[in-house]
């Protein structure tokens, strides 16, 4: 039973990655997603910037352990992420410019998004 607990959580996990990274264009959709997609790409982004480790890293390890099965070294993203999202060698400057493209891009989508909904501002009009 932990070890299909630790599988979902690195599901939850990936999934999370995912709406990090892809979430704001979701709040074009469903605007009211914007209420959980920010405090989640603030984490994220304090998450890089600090160099901390994210709690679902811990849960999926507690889980492993429970289960009986050796924890491989590293964290969620060095086992499942690292190898298709980050290069090889990953320094802490890396991490930071991670963090600060997580910021501008979200920025971009976001104040696109706000460009479009404001009344009199659509594509190619002027205040």
């Amino acid at each position: 039973m932990y070890g299909l607990l630790a599988d979902l959580t690195v599901v939850l996990h990936g999934g999370f990655v995912l709406f990090v990274v892809l979430g704001g264009v979701l709040v074009w959709k469903w605007p009211w997603l914007a209420w959980v997609h920010l405090p989640a790409v603030v984490w994220a982004i304090g998450i890089e910037w600090v160099g901390g480790i994210c709690p679902l890293t811990d849960l999926e390890h507690w889980l492993r352990v429970a289960s009986g099965v050796a924890v491989s070294e590293g964290d969620f993203v060095d086992r499942f992420v690292l190898w298709w999202l980050y290069p090889e060698g990953l320094t802490r400057t890396h991490q930071l410019a991670l963090g600060g493209a997580l910021l501008l891009g979200n920025l971009a989508v976001y104040g696109h998004w706000l460009r479009q909904r404001r009344p009199g501002l659509r594509a190619g009009e002027r205040a």
